[in-house]
């Protein structure tokens, strides 16, 4: 980096196989290794031995593992000066990185991004440490975005729209097919948001029945009816001046629309029963899985709050249409699986990933997961095979897309309904017949998990 005036000199060492990553500026030092074979840990001890840096820069290229390998031993071997890795959106090597660096950028770079960090992290010394505690505050929000994967370029733009629109008060409407990871993407807004210390609400408007709707959200007061033995607080009261986020909001009945409109509109509410007005700051992110201008045009969606609610717009493409992050996804979600279950990770056969890639997905990435997900259970190799993938999920494999003349939506109800059974089912003698230790395997809620076993009558004790 070129010095400002009065300020000593300061010294970069960039590690990747791009020398013009920085423009060829003369303040940088370059350790020119291939990201396709480079041993980056020797790489890096050498020239760190060699030579005072104040700041090394790891691009991760091309070669993941050896990025990974690298910032495993940055991890145990703090080298006493600051490290900004440029990186992939892929979770894995993010997790990685949050481990061993000090801030980290993820790639496509932005005009002028690269720069600015480097200067706020050698600065550090000067602004006595403020500086690192500001990239420390940026890793933290980034890392909201690992959970969100996938590097195909419809993807990456909403990516990059995440921060943007988390910045504003405004509303946010979330649309996508079942599956795509709205919730997900929900929640990196908040995290990324400044509300981000303040709590995140979920609520799931297709569970709210007609009648308790407006209690559930904005609480009653004592004696409002039969058994409201004392003031409750509602949903939009527990958020607070955070994020309320309403999933599937298409499927309020437009009785429940008008009163979701009045918060909206006058940013008040009124709890049932109480005479009093109720403010709040809270943020909006909204949900759907339907073509709301479409619900409008047929009057079962009102205009007025779909108007309210299309303020800014995040759409979430479809899995079939970004066919080229499947084999990223599905490494993904075998690394988060073999955490969560405590076992070596898996890897995927050739046949099995091309299976993958071929499958159309109507479940999305959700589907995706669920059938990596069952055949972790249930498959004891190390590798996962196509049988072993379509086996668990025959409705999902191709083949079975093109068999006989069954209604679609009525054939992948059916497969969607005989994997959920056999799931909980596999949960429950997983912890035992403990539906609190099965809900939290299956990363439900507890109630959640408690309506799957009704829905499908599965017992407690499944034998």
């Amino acid at each position: 980096m070129r010095a400002e005036r009065g300020v000593m000199p300061r010294r970069v060492l960039l590690i990747d196989d791009v020398p013009s990553l920085l423009g060829g500026d003369p303040g940088v030092d370059l350790c020119d290794v291939s990201a396709e074979t480079a041993a980056w840990t020797p790489a890096v001890r050498e020239r760190l031995s060699a030579r005072a840096v104040d700041l090394v820069v790891p691009v991760a290229h091309a070669n993941l593992s050896a990025a990974i390998d690298l910032f495993g031993w940055l991890a145990g071997n703090p080298i006493g000066v600051p490290v900004l890795a440029v990186l992939p959106p892929d979770g894995e090597v993010m997790r990685a990185a949050a481990a061993a660096v000090d801030d980290f950028i993820v790639t496509p770079l932005r005009p002028g991004e690269l720069r600015q960090r480097i200067a706020r992290l050698i600065g550090a010394e000067a602004d006595g440490g403020a500086a690192m505690a500001a990239a420390h505050e940026n890793l933290t929000r980034e890392l909201a975005l690992t959970g969100l994967v996938g590097s195909h370029p419809a993807f990456l733009r909403t990516l990059a729209q995440i921060p943007v629109v988390a910045r504003s008060p405004s509303p946010i409407l979330i649309t996508g097919e079942t599956g795509t990871g709205k919730e997900l993407c929900a929640r990196a807004i908040h995290h990324v948001s400044s509300r981000r210390h303040l709590p995140f609400i979920a609520v799931d408007c297709a569970a709210l029945p007609e009648h308790l709707f407006e209690s559930e959200m904005f609480g009653h007061a004592r004696g409002a009816f039969t058994d409201a033995h004392r003031d409750q607080k509602g949903l939009v009261a527990l958020a607070g001046d955070g994020t309320l986020f309403l999933d599937e909001v298409d499927s309020l009945p437009v009785t429940a629309q008008s009163k979701l409109l009045r918060l909206l509109q006058e940013r008040t509410y009124r709890p049932v029963g109480s005479e009093r007005f109720m403010s709040t700051g809270v943020k909006i992110v909204a949900a759907c899985n339907q073509d709301l201008e479409r619900l409008v045009r047929e009057k079962t969606f009102r205009s007025d709050l779909f108007f309210r609610l299309n303020v800014l717009r995040l759409n979430l493409v479809p899995l079939r249409e970004r066919k080229s992050d499947i084999p990223l996804l599905a490494r993904h979600f075998l690394a988060t699986l073999a955490s969560e279950h405590g076992t070596a990770r898996r890897t995927l056969a050739p046949a099995a990933l091309a299976s993958l890639v071929d499958c159309d997905w109507p479940g999305n990435v959700r589907e995706l997961y669920n059938v990596l997900q069952r055949a972790v259970v249930f498959c004891a190799a190390p590798q996962i095979a196509h049988a072993d993938l379509f086996d668990a999920a025959p409705a999902t494999a191709p083949a079975a897309a093109a068999a006989g003349s069954e209604n679609f939506r009525a054939a992948r109800a059916q497969a969607v309904a005989a994997f959920e059974r056999d799931y909980v089912t596999e949960m429950l003698r997983r912890a035992a017949g403990n539906v609190t230790h099965a809900a939290r395997l299956a990363g439900k809620d507890r109630r959640v998990f408690g309506r799957l076993m009704k829905r499908h009558n599965v017992p407690r004790d499944p034998g």
